[in-house]
């Protein structure tokens, strides 16, 4: 049987836009039903998405060219 090699998924790394996150924040808030836990680690993701996306402009570097 031939195996399946997975990657790890970081959504902080997708969310390029205010458009992006707004969406994302959004779709946190219905799935969440009420658990703040799930909340917290949604506005955590944003908060990374941020940081690398300020890590990318003083490197003078977009998103689109950083490797995974």
């Amino acid at each position: 049987m031939k195996r399946t090699t997975t990657t790890r998924f970081d959504i902080a790394e997708h969310l390029r836009t205010p458009e992006e996150t707004a969406a994302y924040l959004e779709a946190c808030l219905e799935e969440a039903d009420g658990d703040a836990a799930f909340i917290a680690k949604a506005l955590g993701d944003i908060a990374r998405a941020k940081e690398m996306g300020q890590v990318d402009r003083d490197a003078g570097l977009s998103r689109e060219r950083r490797s995974p």
